[in-house]
């Protein structure tokens, strides 16, 4: 294809032959990144459904096992805003071929495993760093490369795809886990992430200029930017910048309740946790996947609003929602599926990762460019909420015998969240960003 990333202003003809397309190149960008992200969140699945296996298989405790999730969850949100810089240097194609293909062989080899150390490096380290490369920092980056308009929408799909992931693999998964063990569900992961690789490479660009196109809603040519050397130190630099910022400390230390309240929580310990109370794993599986189910209809909703009202104020009424949520969960875990505790899986769906499309939106406002790496930070507070809770709520259920004191906590520290996100001060999408 034609390259035009020096060419400072495209011709008539060329903008004549640009508007041709009645579906802009940009949906078939974000569609490529959806299909990306349902393959990728295969992974995301398996944590929850591999506790009590391992557990009886090996005899690890569940602190253990809770560990090495937290590692892995601790890398997927330590690694993003790295990736972002690195997609900024070598192009998204390149950097989630290699992601992907690393989570591959970190599941692929788990099912060698025979001590803990190497759960803890092949699910840890590897299943972990390459998830990283495909957080919702690549969400960020899709979005801002090729879309002007329609930011806080198109956020909302693709945070919803690793939704929509959980709800294709979660009941395949422990179907899996339940008849045939947790081996061959750990390969289907595997294969689920190569599987996408082909996509990405053929059919994934890194900017509208390589295509000869403008940003969808864009009525000027945006050249693509050179590559930006020294990802690393651009990333720290960027980090210490924002963190003398106050908005940054708010929004990463809501994003980590948001984690812990999330993936910490309820992804790593529901299934053991409605176990524990006579609830067959297919079943609690099942759950979740109806959690998947709602939580795109709730992000993409969110997506929605954050184009229409102040980010703000949604991520304080979602965070206020999750908590009074969780603090009736406790009551509601029994042998049987029964309305109360469908109620509570339908709203708790609806806000499951409804908070990252106003977070991305307030990192573009007050972060300018540098908003995606900004967001990769933030994104590792997030992991590092849900590391810290897997960690926790694993040794809880062996001290306790319970989950529910973590339930209570992570209620309480929901209600915090949403006290930080109105002192978040407001600032205006048009002003100029913090960092400058």
């Amino acid at each position: 294809m034609t390259q035009t990333t020096n060419r400072p202003e495209a011709g008539p003809a060329s903008r004549r032959r640009e508007a041709a397309p009645r579906i802009h190149r940009a949906w078939y960008v974000a569609a490529v990144a959806f299909v990306t992200i349902i393959g990728a969140a295969a992974f995301r699945s398996l944590p929850g459904l591999l506790i009590d296996p391992l557990h009886n298989e090996f005899h690890w405790s569940r602190g253990t096992i809770g560990a090495a999730v937290s590692v892995n969850l601790a890398l997927y949100g330590l690694t993003a805003p790295f990736a972002a810089a690195l997609m900024d240097r070598f192009g998204i194609r390149k950097v989630v071929a290699v992601a992907l293909t690393v989570i591959a062989v970190g599941s692929g080899l788990t099912v060698f495993m025979h001590s803990a150390w190497q759960l803890m490096l092949y699910w840890g380290l590897l299943v972990g760093m390459g998830s990283g490369s495909m957080a919702l920092a690549f969400a960020a980056t899709v979005t801002n490369r090729w879309f002007t308009e329609r930011r806080g929408l198109v956020t909302g799909v693709l945070t919803a795809a690793s939704a929509s992931g959980q709800l294709i693999f979660l009941p395949l998964l422990s179907w899996m886990v339940e008849g045939h063990g947790w081996r061959p569900a750990a390969i289907t992961v595997a294969l689920a992430a190569l599987a996408v690789v082909p996509f990405v490479w053929l059919l994934l660009r890194d900017h509208p200029a390589d295509v000869g196109l403008t940003p969808y809603g864009s009525t000027t040519h945006v050249p693509k930017p050179p590559p930006v050397a020294g990802a690393a130190r651009r990333t720290l630099t960027v980090l210490a910048k924002a963190a003398r910022t106050g908005p940054f400390w708010l929004l990463a230390g809501t994003f980590a309740i948001c984690g812990a309240s999330t993936n910490g929580l309820v992804q790593t310990h529901f299934v053991p946790a409605a176990h524990d109370h006579g609830m067959p794993v297919t079943a609690a599986a099942g759950l979740l996947a109806v959690v998947g189910v709602f939580d795109v209809v709730g992000t993409v909703f969110s997506g929605w609003l954050t184009d229409r009202f102040e980010s703000r104020r949604l991520l304080a009424t979602y965070y206020a929602l999750r908590g009074i949520s969780l603090l009736f969960l406790p009551m509601l875990l029994a042998p049987a599926v029964h309305p109360p505790m469908i109620f509570f899986i339908v709203f708790y769906g609806l806000d499951w990762v409804a908070t990252v499309p106003p977070t991305i939106a307030l990192c573009r406002q007050h972060y300018g460019e540098d908003s995606a790496i900004v967001f990769g930070w933030v994104l590792a507070s997030h992991q590092v909420g849900a590391a810290v809770i897997a960690f926790l709520g694993g040794m809880a259920r062996d001290v306790f015998g319970s989950y529910d004191v973590v339930w209570y906590a992570s209620g309480a520290m929901c209600a915090a969240a949403a006290l930080m996100a109105l002192v978040i001060r407001r600032r205006e999408p048009a002003g100029e960003p913090l960092l400058a």
